[in-house]
């Protein structure tokens, strides 16, 4: 187990990093939001507020923890010495954010010789701030939360997002297309991260994602698996761009067998 004194430094520095992040993405928004680049596709966008975040949590944690390494979805990348490396998304739902909707978020994780000990989820649109410590659990604003117990099977109300590379979506709008009639309902809110984290406070039954990068992954999963969660790919994988698969045990299962029998992580 990591010294609990580092995990403290390090929960501590991702709270102000998420917090100040998030407090200049919900302040600092200008009117007339536009696109300041375009990454796997035209509609697959970056504002000039994900590059301002981005620049804040690099400097914040290059003050306070010099040695540190740090992967970042804007660009980002520099090796580290000290084991710590951060993953971060300075702003997880861009396009919800451009629109003005609420689903969007600050995801920035620790990991410890590539594991993911601290994670933190800032939700500004909601006042909310997730967190969690590696074997201590998950709270929302401070108070503990956890996965809702597992439905029937057909009771699940599953969390999914989807690719903003044309082919890839389609398939897995066939995915959905037979999945969908054997559970309550689907949920598509557009910010992976936020979408872990409303798991893990037992918003939805289930959440599965193919194409999700590190940095949508790293915080929210600890996040949810502190909170009770099964975090998984293909079966006997870890989640990875393949596929990532989140659930209470009974609900993760099931999920996870349908997802491998659709071909759900590929074309």
């Amino acid at each position: 187990m990591p010294n609990p004194e580092l995990l403290a430094e390090l929960l501590d520095v991702a709270v102000e990093a998420a917090t100040r992040a998030g407090a200049l993405l919900r302040d600092g928004r200008p009117a007339d939001l536009g696109v300041a680049a375009t990454k796997s596709s035209p509609v697959d966008v970056v504002t000039e507020m994900d590059l301002a975040s981005e620049k804040l949590i690099l400097e914040l944690i290059g003050e306070r923890r010099p040695e540190d390494g740090y992967l970042g979805e804007e660009g980002a990348d520099r090796p580290g010495t000290s084991g710590v490396r951060w993953v971060v998304d300075p702003l997880d739902g861009t396009v919800n954010y451009l629109y003005g909707l609420p689903s969007w978020g600050v995801s920035v994780a620790a990991e410890l010789d590539g594991q993911a000990v601290v994670g933190v989820v800032a939700v500004p649109a909601r006042g909310e701030l997730f967190q969690a410590v590696l074997g201590g659990g998950a709270r929302l604003d401070g108070t503990p939360i956890s996965c809702r117990p597992a439905p029937p099977w057909g009771q699940a109300l599953v969390g999914t997002g989807f690719n903003y590379v044309r082919d890839v979506r389609a398939h897995q709008a066939q995915v959905l297309l037979e999945l969908m009639p054997e559970v309550r309902d689907i949920r598509r809110a557009g910010a992976a991260a936020v979408d872990f984290c409303d798991l893990a406070a037992g918003r939805l039954d289930a959440f599965y994602e193919r194409g999700l990068q590190p940095w949508d992954m790293a915080a929210g999963v600890l996040i949810a698996r502190e909170a009770g969660a099964l975090a998984g790919g293909r079966p006997g994988k870890g989640p990875d761009g393949g596929l990532a698969v989140a659930a209470p045990p009974g609900v993760f299962e099931p999920l996870q067998s349908r997802l491998e029998a659709l071909g759900a992580w590929h074309d």
